[in-house]
């Protein structure tokens, strides 16, 4: 008995081939879609991070070195004195710098007594510190703590006015808030200091769309110059 079989040898046409490559295409495009959001967004918010971590960093540095301002000024038993370097009040305010004068002491041993004059200002968009040892501008000086900064405003609060004796005008209180760059600095007495930092993130390329997604950072600090409150002028 002869059997006949009959098989369909038919391959994929053209027009299904094409189909094919039309629908891989698609989710290809789809995943790099996908991967391409992903790796802007991991940029973006590794660039938020950078920032934030700067701005804090400097500002921490900032506030300690404020707190600082006329530390043990009143003490007359001291190797070296803050009125031997600037006369009172231990500070300036101009704008937007500031310089504060603190005895930076050591017990040792060996036994190390100093004045330490630090100056902090907006240099065009870098923040410098300036720290000055007993007179003596310190090598490597001034140094940038940070880059790329957009505003930086000082705010001080006053507490009556130096020399005042009756009525009492310094109470340890503020009366109120003035930008630094309004004090009189042999008048006015500064007891704190609002500070307020705005930065951005550095654009190595421009062209990069994504570092223009990163809008700036802004941090300010209330600092009180505890050393001085409690001291009349």
């Amino acid at each position: 008995m002869n059997i006949n079989a009959s098989f369909n040898k038919r391959g994929i046409t053209i027009i299904e081939l094409l189909v094919g490559l039309v629908i891989c295409a698609i989710v290809i495009a789809a995943i790099y879609r996908v991967f391409t959001a992903q790796s802007n967004a991991y940029v973006v918010q590794d660039q938020v991070v950078e920032v934030q971590q700067n701005i804090r960093s400097a500002m921490e540095i900032m506030v300690r070195d404020l707190r600082m301002a006329g530390f043990d000024y009143d003490n007359s038993t001291s190797l070296v004195r803050i009125e031997d370097f600037k006369p009172l009040p231990p500070y300036i305010v101009a704008g937007n710098t500031i310089t504060v004068w603190y005895e930076n002491y050591q017990t040792g041993p060996p036994v190390i007594s100093q004045i330490h004059a630090v100056t902090y200002t907006l240099n065009g968009t870098n923040l410098e510190r300036q720290l000055t040892v007993d007179g003596v501008v310190q090598p490597q000086q001034p140094e940038v703590l940070l880059e790329n900064v957009n505003a930086f405003v000082l705010d001080c609060g006053i507490d009556g006015r130096i020399g005042d004796v009756a009525p009492p005008s310094q109470d340890g209180v503020i009366d109120n808030w003035v930008n630094c760059g309004a004090v009189d600095n042999n008048r006015d007495k500064v007891i704190a200091v609002r500070v307020s930092l705005t930065t951005g993130p550095e654009q190595v390329n421009p062209q990069d769309d994504r570092f223009r997604m990163v809008s700036p950072r802004t941090l300010t600090s209330i600092v009180a110059l505890r050393n001085l409150s409690i001291q009349k002028f």
